[in-house]
């Protein structure tokens, strides 16, 4: 009896040792997959920490956008910028220095004429200088025509100063409303993916939203630089215009006191 229950523990002792050899195996295994997993993971966090060139980056989220929107959205930068610079040119070779130039009509004034001083006009680069030429142009009918034509021919010289603005704040205008639309059809395709899905995948949900709110980035990216270009256009507009009124009414009593001394 003693030995047959020893045999029957013995017997039992051995199965158990082998079951648990067999658990520790898979779970073993699974260390061992876990592992390198982990080590994975790492190596995946470290290279996450490599810097992107910024052409690259702004070219990944161009073609994330979609090319349908954000190339329009690029031409209206595009075209918005050339207008800029092309006005800033024309206002930068357009400033005069209005004291030097009245001097030198005063004194051609006073040793030529008038004919004298329409040649120094003549020579003299700005709008400035060809209000003066108009108003000596009219110097034969008085004064009073001077000043009028003055005041006129001022009005077209401020609508060439501002000539192209319009086209400018309309790019500033359609870039933002190019982005929102390219947002809420982006927005629609993501419920269209949902739909076709039938499940609601944060995966889906996330890539959708995230196309489409790019193009509205993009939009207002676009929109806020232009902003600062068309501002700086029109400090440079009003400068213009103050310069000219001030040696438009020094013009004028230059000429009211060379046709009381002659």
């Amino acid at each position: 009896m003693f030995l047959a229950v020893a045999g029957i523990m013995t017997f039992s002792a051995n199965i158990a040792s082998a079951q648990d050899e067999q658990n520790a195996e898979p779970a073993a295994q699974e260390q061992a997959v876990a592992a390198p997993a982990e080590e994975e993971v790492v190596d995946l966090f470290a290279g996450s920490g490599e810097e992107v060139p910024l052409h690259q980056a702004l070219k990944t989220k161009f073609i994330e956008g979609g090319a349908g929107f954000m190339s329009l959205i690029l031409i209206c930068l595009i075209l918005g910028l050339a207008l800029a610079i092309e006005r800033i040119l024309y206002l930068s070779f357009s400033k005069t220095n209005t004291t030097k130039l009245l001097n030198d009509v005063e004194a051609a004034l006073k040793n030529g004429g008038v004919e004298k001083a329409k040649e120094v006009c003549r020579n003299t680069r700005g709008p400035v200088a060809s209000i003066f030429y108009q108003g000596l142009l009219r110097m034969d009918e008085g004064v009073d025509v001077v000043e009028k034509t003055i005041v006129s021919y001022g009005s077209v010289q401020m609508s060439l100063l501002e000539n192209g603005l319009s086209w400018i704040s309309l790019f500033i205008a359609i870039a933002p409303s190019l982005g929102f639309l390219g947002t809420v059809i982006g927005m629609i395709q993501a419920f269209d993916a949902i739909q076709a899905a039938g499940d609601i995948s944060p995966n889906v949900v996330a890539g959708g939203m995230k196309v489409a709110l790019i193009t509205t980035v993009g939009g207002l990216i676009v929109a806020m630089i232009l902003q600062v270009f068309y501002n700086y256009i029109l400090a440079k507009i009003d400068s213009l215009t103050i310069d000219m009124e001030d040696s438009s009414i020094r013009f004028v009593d230059m000429l009211t006191k060379y046709n009381k001394n002659k």
